[in-house]
């Protein structure tokens, strides 16, 4: 689809395109978790316990390390498509061929980073003995897709940006069945085991990123080759902005991690059942963050493009409409929690005592889908608008009373960790609008 271009400023604002954007973010967002799951099923078959700790831990070890590199994406997004809306197409393959530059260059250091940095991460997740050996052998190999996730991230940020969700939703489902039928194929048909997983992933992620680039050359090549050709896009002065809003995000990432890592860390301190049950309850956290993400994906590429336009009125009135869909969204899923959540605690929970621990917690698991719809659409607000400096200050702000949160509602057991956690998303929420009218006023 066409990005807009400046003639479209002040016009009235089209809410149907609110849906055509956050309904296949969210499938993709879907879609992408659950490639974690196809390798754990498969590893599954082998019959081996070791085995399937280890591709648990190297999940988790490449989640860990790919989602703190998602600002490429994000960051791209925002900017394409405020170029959209301000400058037209040229300026937004400008943008992808910093993102790329960036991208690989992250990739390089990963890379050269990679004899120290693999085994620290293995050590710091509890890989010993035969499931180190194993998490070694699958992480050996698929570290190598870092550059192709890199110029990924770039590429499906660039796609977003101009509003080619269909595009990226088929992609990324085209994705997930490759590197399961790889999976199937090499792990148990070929009998390569923990290794044939490592290597579907990584041949997965290069046909994905073959499929992205023959998108973008056949809609976009021409523009590509006239930057190619303007030395002046890859001098430090012209890469100094990206940096600069894609450092915020990265920080503002790491920020939001070790908030979730101190909710794991303080549930661990309670026991191993407080563990698992908390466990349970954040992964469907984790379900409603994916599908209202969709709205933060909306806001990113609409409020993007009233920013580059320069309409202050249709920013406003898209951060409305947003922001009410993402509510009414927020409703449905806590409505859902409310009359299928306990059915659905017990599903996951390995022993009735976990069970009955998870189902204490459903008020606050019912409650999230309210307090972080909020955050979710104004990050996108404020990543689409490059208000990336306040949104990490807001991340750091809500983080520091995070912490005193945990440590006042220690006395009330897991109850005030959850309680604190919700605040928290509440707090991200706050800070945002309170920062919102200094930015609005610029």
């Amino acid at each position: 689809m066409p990005s807009p271009s400046a003639s479209t400023a002040n016009q009235p604002i089209d809410t149907r395109v609110i849906w055509a954007i956050a309904l296949p973010a969210m499938v993709t967002n879907v879609a992408t978790a659950l490639i974690g799951v196809g390798d754990m099923w498969i590893v599954g078959q082998l019959g081996d316990a070791p085995t399937q700790g280890a591709v648990d831990i190297g999940a988790k070890l490449f989640a860990v390390l790919f989602t703190v590199m998602n600002f490429l994406k994000t960051g791209t997004t925002g900017l394409v498509a405020q170029a959209g809306a301000r400058t037209g197409r040229q300026e937004q393959a400008a943008v992808l061929l910093r993102g790329l530059i960036v991208g690989l260059a992250i990739a390089a250091l990963l890379i050269i980073a990679k004899p120290l940095l693999l085994p620290a991460l293995l050590g710091a997740l509890g890989a010993e003995g035969s499931v180190r050996d194993a998490a070694t052998t699958y992480a050996e190999i698929r570290y190598w897709s870092a550059p192709a996730v890199m110029a990924n991230f770039a590429i499906v940020g660039f796609l977003v940006g101009q509003r080619r969700m269909k595009q990226v939703l088929v992609i990324e489902v085209a994705y997930n069945l490759v590197n399961v039928a790889l999976g199937l194929l090499l792990a148990l048909g070929m009998d390569w085991g923990i290794a044939g997983i490592g290597w579907s992933s990584f041949v997965a992620e290069y046909a994905k990123l073959i499929a992205c680039a023959a998108l973008v050359l056949r809609s976009d090549g021409a523009s590509l080759s006239l930057i190619l050709r303007e030395r002046t896009q890859f001098s430090l002065a012209a890469l100094r902005p990206f940096l600069s809003i894609n450092r915020d995000l990265f920080l503002r990432t790491v920020v939001l991690m070790i908030a979730i890592a101190v909710l794991t860390r303080l549930g661990a301190e309670r026991g191993p059942t407080v563990l698992a049950a908390n466990g349970i309850v954040y992964q469907l956290f984790i379900l409603s963050a994916l599908l209202l993400d969709g709205f933060e994906n909306a806001a990113q590429v609409l409020n993007g493009e009233r920013h580059g336009a320069g309409d202050r009125a249709g920013f406003l009135a898209y951060i409305r409409a947003i922001m009410w869909r993402g509510m009414v969204a927020a409703a449905l899923l806590a409505g859902l929690f409310a009359v299928a959540g306990n059915a659905v605690i017990a599903s996951f929970a390995a022993t009735p005592l976990v069970a009955r621990e998870a189902q204490s917690l459903l008020p606050w698991l019912i409650a999230i889908p309210f307090a972080g719809v909020a955050s979710f659409v104004l990050d996108g607000v404020f990543v689409g608008a490059s208000w990336t400096r306040a949104l990490m200050i807001s991340m750091a702000g809500a983080a520091a009373l995070y912490g005193v949160l945990l440590w006042l509602t220690w006395p009330l057991g897991n109850d005030g960790l959850w309680l604190s956690f919700v605040a928290f998303l509440l707090l991200r929420a706050g800070f945002q609008l309170a920062l919102m009218p200094r930015l609005l006023s610029r």
